[in-house]
């Protein structure tokens, strides 16, 4: 395994850190265990959660995965030898199961959220805590263009910021990340940071795969410069770059399967740059899987690499990608697709 720093923290985590959405709803329990025991015996110290997950989210199942996740760490006694991050939800009215359709990153969302997490994952801290989404309208979850709307009050992200400060110096939280942000956003977090002496930004987690690499244009020079490194997540578009839905084929069980609301990644375009990718792979003797997972390993801005799994077989693959690096015709080759396909899936 290897470990890259978490911003300016001083902590080295895992390049694969395990993801854990699908704990409580693909995934069981006893699952669960087994995954994380296989990642943690093959080095992986970050784990990623959040209060919404298991996705898709349900009132049935709000809170499933952080519960199990405590269990685990209760069962193994290792919470100390771990990085755990967890996420408070943005905006969510169209949750009426979280704090009564009212969820936001304002003070008393955050405060009631902490608690909840913490209760659940049995610690009393939490190594990184994460705004799951921005309060205001802009462009995320599918979206590269940008809308105004000039009626909408958000929550300021200086309540925000200021809220997540005062849980640091409670020793409630350690550092703070944000997630699905833009860069007007996280510039805006840095600046208070630096003018009001708060806890400072050190990770950015947004989608990055081949299939999306917008946090190439404009985050990944706030990456480098400001030491906010990356946490790639969906890096195989929900399993699509694997190239098991290609030519319309619904695997038995397979997240696209059973969750037909999940159109992000299969769009004609993005099908078509998916055949390539695995074409290539193919040419080159490689599990497509691990070269879309190669790719994302290796770019400099990345600090780590979310994967998940519903199969061991899966994760094992997925883990061991972090062994794969990828010759220049290969990455010649996926620039060239990258050229006529660009970001099909953003």
């Amino acid at each position: 395994m290897q470990y890259r720093p978490l911003g300016r923290t001083g902590l080295e985590v895992s390049a694969i850190c395990l993801g854990t959405m699908t704990w409580g709803e693909q995934n069981t329990r006893d699952d669960a265990f087994a995954q994380l025991d296989y990642a943690v015996d093959h080095g992986i110290n970050f784990i990623d959660t959040a209060e919404m997950y298991p996705v898709p989210p349900r009132a049935e199942t709000y809170t499933a995965t952080e519960t199990i996740l405590g269990e685990w760490l209760s069962a193994r006694g290792n919470r100390d030898s771990l990085i755990i991050a967890s996420k408070v939800l943005g905006k969510a009215d169209w949750m009426p199961w979280v704090r009564d359709g009212k969820a936001r990153p304002d003070r008393r969302n955050i405060r009631e959220a902490i608690e909840g997490s913490l209760r659940r994952l049995q610690t009393d801290y939490i190594d990184l805590y994460q705004i799951h989404w921005p309060d205001r309208t802009t462009n995320f979850f599918g979206k590269l263009e940008y809308t105004h709307d000039p009626d909408e009050v958000p929550v300021p992200i200086a309540e925000t910021l200021e809220t997540m400060t005062e849980l640091v110096q409670e020793g409630k939280i350690r550092y703070v990340g944000v997630s699905n942000e833009t860069p007007w956003g996280l510039s805006r977090y840095l600046c208070l940071s630096e003018k009001n002496g708060w806890a400072r930004v050190q990770s950015i987690q947004n989608p990055y795969s081949l299939l999306n690499r917008s946090f190439e244009i404009g985050l990944a020079e706030f990456a480098h410069r400001e030491d906010t490194g990356l946490l790639a997540y969906s890096p195989l578009g929900f399993g699509v770059l694997s190239g098991k839905y290609l030519d319309g084929r619904r695997p038995e069980n397979a997240r696209l399967t059973l969750f037909t609301r999940f159109t992000r990644y299969t769009n004609p375009r993005a099908e078509e740059a998916t055949r390539r990718y695995v074409d290539l792979a193919r040419q080159h003797g490689l599990d497509p899987a691990q070269m879309a997972l190669a790719f994302v390993n290796s770019r400099p801005f990345v600090t780590a690499n979310i994967i998940g799994a519903t199969t061991m077989e899966q994760l094992e693959r997925n883990i061991a990608s972090i062994e794969l690096q990828l010759p220049d015709s290969v990455l010649d080759g996926i620039e060239a697709i990258h050229r006529d396909i660009p970001n099909p899936a953003p």
